[in-house]
């Protein structure tokens, strides 16, 4: 019977996984048009994956309509938040991206799988969630952020939401949290680079020349982020795991501050300490 809770290591491996997170999401912001970032990274990350499925071998049959499914799902994120990225800073964007999705996971966790939550965690998600949305709302350089911009973060929150939940049934479907992410990654390093070959031609691979370097960086930071991620679902419950790991949200503030170089509001400020009141509650419960 899975546990109501989080333990340490798993809450601080996902910790880890936030970290990465937003690593890999500040390189999609930096030097190239986002969507041919994200591509390389994807590509990227299937490469390294690819000796972890010769190891693992692939997860058996129950689990490859739920990899199916993740697949499809996660070529609209990678598209929509290139989108959103276009239009919006990532100090905007990222934190409504995420910070909507674990909320959506946890309604959606508690309807179709009951997997119930006790209080004070379920006030922990709901404690980030608001403090990502106070992030995600500031003004930044003066700027408010666009129905554009908004309508794609808050598309990208809905496919993360859809994403988080199927691999982590698909994992448990699987019953080996490391065979399914490494078909995972190798499988989802197709459709995002043919989708651009397709869309932009093969004079785009001029583009990313050169850039190889920050693309295997990136792929690195994708790989470790989301393999932890599917592994903790396996170990903990999937809303916890999904709120956890949104803690992303005050790395990639520090990251858009500090190498972006994107303002820093006292608002934005004060939704960190809304956030991490709503981390120390989940840790609590």
């Amino acid at each position: 019977m899975m546990a109501s809770g989080m333990s340490l290591p798993v809450f601080a491996a996902v910790l880890a996984a936030a970290f990465m997170h937003a690593g890999w999401n500040a390189v999609a912001k930096l030097r190239l048009e986002p969507i041919l970032t994200m591509a390389l990274i994807s590509a990227s990350a299937g490469l390294f994956a690819l000796p972890a499925a010769i190891w693992f071998g692939w997860p058996p049959a129950a689990a490859w309509p739920w990899l199916a499914g993740s697949i499809l799902l996660h070529l609209g994120y990678y598209i929509a938040l290139a989108e959103a990225y276009r239009h919006a800073d990532m100090g905007q964007v990222y934190p409504i991206a995420r910070g909507s999705a674990p909320l959506l996971t946890a309604c959606a966790s508690l309807l179709l799988l009951q997997e119930a939550l006790a209080r004070l965690a379920a006030l922990g998600i709901a404690i980030l969630c608001a403090g990502v949305a106070l992030m995600a709302f500031a003004r930044a350089g003066g700027q408010r952020l666009s129905r554009t911009a908004l309508g794609y973060a808050l598309l990208t929150g809905a496919l993360i939401s859809g994403y988080t939940l199927v691999d982590g049934l698909g994992a448990r479907a699987a019953g080996d949290p490391h065979a399914y992410a490494a078909a995972l990654f190798v499988v989802d390093a197709i459709p995002l680079p043919a989708f651009v070959l397709w869309t932009r031609g093969r004079k785009v691979l001029g583009s990313v020349r050169g850039l190889t370097l920050p693309g295997l960086g990136g792929g690195a930071l994708a790989l470790g982020s989301y393999w932890i991620a599917i592994w903790a679902m396996t170990v903990a419950p999937i809303p916890l795991v999904a709120a956890t790991r949104e803690t992303s949200v005050l790395f990639a503030m520090l990251i858009s501050v500090l190498v972006l170089k994107e303002p820093l509001l006292l608002s934005r400020m004060t939704a960190v300490i809304v956030i991490v009141a709503g981390v120390v509650a989940m840790r609590l419960a």
